[in-house]
């Protein structure tokens, strides 16, 4: 590896004055102030569609659920605990006095985001934990995402109710005492964060320990390169989420250890914010375009260059460049993460300077950047070779590698390139290949047998172990690779400002393979935060049947692409 090849950098951005493009403002001030309201703008636009999701009748047995699945439809036998999170972004509508804002000091918000709290203790398990997929699941995420904004909400209107804040505690004191399977940063901050806003709320030293031990559980999952672990990896999206929680953690109680993670979580956040103002995607961990702002406003009060990372993911919001998460599921997360980062806006702000034209290699991660003059490179070493690439600001290619649909008998399967592997992997100045086994798409699908079998074993003993449940079903639809027999090799090369890609993929016969092709934003694990809908994502697949069908036994198929 040449020294231009660098591990990662203390800062994204090159601090060579001279540059004359570092020297022009990237907006005035006052402009970019006016692009603080595109948060609040993306934020209010999603408030009809949760008050949809609401039942907001005082008179039905479930006023105050968001699960419109359950109440309206009734094709559910219970309650999701996550969608109670919604009573948050109705919270900071309600109170927050932003431009169009039709929600603002609203009496029937107000009492609406009461009942979603009432509503989320009273359909909470007896021990205060909730469940997401499935009855009995006492789901980790889900109870640690409402409870966050139960106390959020329960501060911003005021509330003064004894039997909300008893809920809280029992919930608080179940997310103490468990330990969820598989490791996700995030979920732990979430966490370490509830019990800190409990803590000061109900004027409490009883989870002084349990905060410092999970605390340090948490900060102990961050590799040298700055990230945390979701599951085994690393995902530039729910970083962002992580970030969100420490930043806000560190506000209630500051340390010098916690500020050192920060403080490299946010370089390292920085790399990600692609040219064209979007953000991660299918070359990361768990597959998501996540991107929470409100933790680097919080941070650039004392590390301004976490700043710089908004006002680039604002310049792509204006674009239309941001995912669409309005789904039933997932509508809340980023809601009121937006209007927290439009509340929380710092009004001075750098001006964002050219980024250093270096390569990255996050060897942990096996994630590569180049950096080139005009053009950056996000490959993906362990996903075989998923990347993105960028050419004076505009993405001009998303690939998520060679895809095949195969008969097996009297059943179609799935073999792709870009589930997590141990690849053969040479990187060189101007050159990397990656090669390795594709594998089966994990295309498991519910059928009313298996959801039966589910029901019949969570309402016996399956309630008394829901961690092991939970464990099953992540090996089945998110961890572990099962081979097909099927090579691959990608090769990239810089020359002459073009990058050369060249894939291989060799096999014995290719008699099963009914079709074969390359797309944009094709996965194959289940993450509850991916597969949404993002602009870049209407590049055209690239067909590749008609190649496959033309190739004898043990030919192999060769395309060379260059960019």
């Amino acid at each position: 590896m040449q020294d231009t090849q660098k591990p990662i950098i203390n800062s994204p951005y090159s601090s060579d004055s001279s540059d004359s493009s570092a020297s022009q403002n990237f907006v005035a001030n006052t402009e970019k102030n006016q692009m603080r309201d595109l948060f609040a703008k993306e934020a209010l636009a999603q408030i009809p569609k949760i008050l949809t999701l609401l039942d907001r009748n005082p008179h039905s047995p479930s006023y105050g659920c968001f699960d419109r699945n359950f109440w309206h439809y009734k094709i559910i036998d219970f309650p999701s605990g996550m969608a109670q999170e919604f009573v948050l972004p109705l919270a900071l509508a309600y109170n927050l006095d932003i431009p169009n804002n039709t929600y603002y000091l609203q009496e029937m918000i107000y009492k609406w985001v009461e009942a979603g709290i009432l509503y989320a203790a009273r359909t909470a398990h007896s021990d205060g934990s909730c469940d997401d997929y499935f009855p009995f699941e006492r789901a980790s995420g889900a109870t640690a995402f409402s409870l966050l904004a139960g106390i959020e909400s329960y501060q911003i209107l005021g509330l003064n109710n004894y039997k909300i804040l008893s809920f809280f505690e029992k919930r608080a004191d179940w997310l103490v005492s468990h330990y969820e399977s598989g490791k996700l940063a995030n979920h732990e901050a979430l966490i370490v964060l509830c019990l800190e806003l409990l803590t000061k709320l109900l004027e409490t030293s009883k989870w002084d320990t349990a905060k410092a031990e999970r605390r340090e559980r948490l900060l102990s999952w961050q590799s040298q390169e700055g990230w945390f672990t979701e599951y085994s990896g690393f995902d530039p999206g729910y970083h962002t989420l992580t970030i969100s929680c420490l930043a806000r953690i560190y506000q209630l109680n500051p340390g010098e250890k916690l500020k050192n993670s920060i403080t490299k979580a946010v370089e390292l956040a920085a790399q990600f914010i692609h040219p064209d103002g979007s953000y991660g995607g299918e070359y990361a961990s768990r597959n998501t375009y996540n991107f929470f702002p409100h933790g680097f406003e919080l941070v650039g009060k004392w590390l301004p260059s976490a700043l710089s990372i908004n006002d680039q993911f604002l310049v792509g919001l204006k674009k239309g460049l941001t995912p669409c998460y309005a789904d039933d599921h997932i509508i809340g997360h980023h809601t009121w993460n937006y209007f927290l980062a439009w509340r929380d806006f710092v009004t001075e702000r750098p001006d964002i300077v050219s980024r250093d034209v270096a390569s990255i290699w996050l060897k942990e991660a096996q994630i590569l950047i180049k950096r080139r003059p005009g053009t950056e490179l996000y490959v993906s070493m362990n996903k075989g070779g998923v990347f993105k690439l960028f050419r004076d600001k505009n993405l001009v290619a998303s690939d998520t590698h060679l895809s095949l649909q195969v008969r097996n008998g009297k059943k179609i399967i799935n073999a792709v390139s870009h589930l997590s592997g141990d690849y053969d992997v040479k990187i060189s100045q101007d050159e990397l290949t990656i090669s390795g086994n594709m594998g089966w798409a994990k295309q498991t699908q519910m059928s009313p047998i298996k959801l039966i079998i589910l029901r019949l074993v969570m309402l016996t003993f399956g309630r008394f172990f829901p961690n092991l449940i939970r464990k099953i079903l992540q090996k089945m639809l998110i961890t572990g690779k099962q081979d097909a027999p099927f090579l691959f090799s990608r090769h990239f090369k810089y020359e002459d400002e073009i990058w050369y890609i060249t894939d291989e993929l060799s096999a014995k016969s290719w008699s099963g393979v009914m079709s074969a092709g390359i797309g944009s934003d094709q996965t194959s694990i289940y993450v509850v935060m991916s597969r949404t809908f993002q602009i870049n994502q209407l590049q055209p697949w690239h067909d590749l049947t008609t190649e496959i069908k033309k190739l004898s036994p043990g030919q192999p198929l060769r395309i060379e692409r260059k960019f």
